[in-house]
C-alpha cells in the first residue's frame, strides 16, 4: 500500500554527548513515532525542553539521529550523502522564530537569495518574487530593508522566502512566539493560507496551543523527548487525557474553576454549581438550557465559555442553579446521557 504520509518517524532516539567529562548521554527525543500526512498542518507542542525544536531539526536532518528513521515522501534521510540531503532540503522550507532575515538587504534581495542558489535564472526570479510579494501581501516593501520592517512583515518575508523554491513541506519553528498576539493570529491566518491554497503540508513546533487550535488539523504533544499524547486536534482539546496536555488545553479553555475561584463565586452566587461539558455540535445549549426550564431552576452562567475549532463548538459552561435540591435533581437527570455534568463540591 502507497503511504499517504510525508513525513515519517520510526522509533527515533536523539541523544547528545553528556555535558562534561563521565556524564552520560542527554536524550533530547525518546523513541518518538509520528505520521505527517500530505496536504496536512501537524502541531507538535511542548514546554521547553520537551524535545520539540530537536525533533524538528531531524526532519531535514541538520541533526543526525542516533537511532530510527526519518522518512520524508518516501526517502530515509538517514541514508543520504550530504549531496543528497541538499537536493532534499530545497523541497522543504523553514519558517524561524527570529526570522533568520538577511538584513543588509531588501525583501527582494532576501527572496532572491534562494531561488539563485537554486539555480533560477534571473527572468524566473523576477515573476516569482512578485508572486510571493503579492501572496504574503508585501508588494508594497519590495524594496525595502529589513531594518525597516515590523515584526510581522519581517515574519512574511520568512514565510515567502521559504515558499520561493515550491516546497512541498514547511516546518515552521516557533514562527510566532516574537509577535504579539495580533500580529500572531495575521501570521496563523497566512500560514492556513499557505496550506489551504497551495496544498503545502506544515509542520508547526510551537508552545502555544491557541495556534494549535487556530489552524492546525493534528497535534502531538511532547514532554521530556517523548510523544505523551496525539490526534486530531478536537479531540485532543475535548477530551485531553495527560497531564500536560491538560495543562496546555486549560490555557485556552476553562474546564472546572479552581478552588479559589469557586470560593469567591458563591460569595456573591446562590444555589448550587454545576459545569456542563459541551462536546457534540448536535447539542445545543438551547437544549441543555430547556432541561432547567421544564423543572422550574433558574440558572446563571459563572464561569467558562465556549471555544471553536475547524468549524465545532465545545466548552464548560458552570452555571449557579437556584431551585429546590428536589427539582434541580430532576433537570440534571434530564441532562444524562445528552451534555456530560459535573457538579461542582459544595
Amino acid at each position: 500500500m502507497v503511504s499517504t504520509a510525508l513525513v515519517e518517524l520510526r522509533e527515533v532516539v536523539k541523544e547528545f554527548p553528556g555535558a562534561g567529562r563521565g556524564k552520560p548521554a542527554q536524550r533530547a527525543v525518546d523513541g518518538v513515532d509520528l505520521r505527517v500526512e500530505r496536504g496536512e498542518i501537524f502541531a507538535i507542542i511542548g514546554y521547553s525542553g520537551a524535545g520539540k525544536s530537536t525533533l524538528v531539526r531531524l526532519v531535514n536532518a541538520l541533526e543526525p539521529v542516533t537511532s530510527g528513521s526519518v522518512v520524508v515522501d518516501g526517502v530515509d534521510v538517514t541514508t543520504l550523502s550530504e549531496r543528497a540531503l541538499r537536493e532534499l532540503r530545497q523541497g522543504i522550507g523553514m519558517i524561524f522564530q527570529q526570522f533568520n532575515l538577511m538584513e543588509s538587504r531588501t525583501v527582494w534581495g532576501n527572496l532572491a537569495f534562494p531561488l539563485t542558489v537554486a539555480g533560477v535564472s534571473k527572468a524566473e526570479q523576477q515573476k516569482r518574487i512578485s508572486e510571493l510579494l503579492h501572496f504574503v501581501g508585501l508588494a508594497d516593501k519590495a524594496h525595502a530593508r529589513v531594518t525597516d520592517l515590523s515584526g510581522g512583515q519581517k515574519q512574511r518575508v520568512g514565510i515567502a522566502r521559504a515558499l520561493a523554491t515550491n516546497p512541498r513541506l514547511l516546518l515552521a519553528d516557533e514562527a510566532t512566539s516574537a509577535l504579539d498576539p495580533d500580529t500572531t493570529r495575521d501570521v496563523l491566518d497566512l500560514l492556513a493560507k499557505v496550506n489551504r491554497e497551495l496544498g503545502i503540508t506544515i509542520l508547526l513546533i510551537t508552545h502555544e496551543m491557541d495556534a494549535v487550535r487556530r489552524i492546525a488539523h493534528r497535534v502531538a504533544v511532547m514532554e521530556s523527548g517523548k510523544v505523551v499524547e496525539s490526534g486530531p486536534v478536537l479531540d485532543v482539546f475535548t477530551a485531553p487525557e495527560h497531564p500536560v496536555t491538560r495543562r496546555f488545553v486549560s490555557t485556552v479553555v476553562d474546564d472546572l474553576p479552581p478552588e479559589d475561584v469557586v470560593a469567591a463565586l458563591r460569595e456573591t452566587h446562590d444555589g448550587r454549581f454545576v459545569r456542563l461539558a459541551f462536546r457534540d455540535r448536535s447539542v445545543r445549549q438551547s437544549e441543555a438550557f430547556a432541561a432547567f426550564l421544564r423543572h422550574d431552576v433558574s440558572f446563571e452562567l459563572v464561569y467558562g465559555g465556549i471555544e471553536e475549532v475547524q468549524g465545532n463548538s465545545f466548552g464548560n459552561l458552570t452555571l449557579a442553579l437556584t431551585g429546590t435540591d428536589a427539582a434541580i435533581d430532576a433537570a440534571l437527570a434530564d441532562l444524562d446521557g445528552v451534555v456530560p455534568w459535573t457538579e461542582v463540591a459544595r
